[in-house]
């Protein structure tokens, strides 16, 4: 119980200073549903990406359906130096915003 306070929590703190959500999942799932005004940057090209997500200069909040690939994506991210957060399946972020 307390985790989930403290990511709500983070994810207001993360919001608040402007940060971009990055949804990991593939073009067809993003397209079937998504939280308005987020990418798509599927998990497979991330680590491709990184240089593109630094250049926007914000903290970045990670999801996916269920979790486990935003949790992917959030590990890699944050070897690059990148402050993220795993805001896990978009459907429950999406509630948290």
């Amino acid at each position: 119980m307390l985790g989930l306070v403290s990511k709500s929590k983070n994810i207001k703190e993360f919001t608040n200073k402007g940060a971009v959500i990055i949804d990991v999942r593939s073009r067809g799932e993003f397209q079937g549903g998504h939280i308005k005004g987020s990418k798509n940057i599927p998990l497979d090209t991330i680590a491709a990406k990184i240089s593109e997500i630094k250049k926007l200069e914000k903290p970045v909040i990670v999801c996916c359906r269920s979790g486990m690939r935003s949790a992917q994506a959030a590990s890699i991210l944050k070897e690059n130096g990148i402050e993220v957060i795993n805001g896990g399946g978009w459907q429950s972020l999406e509630s948290k915003l």
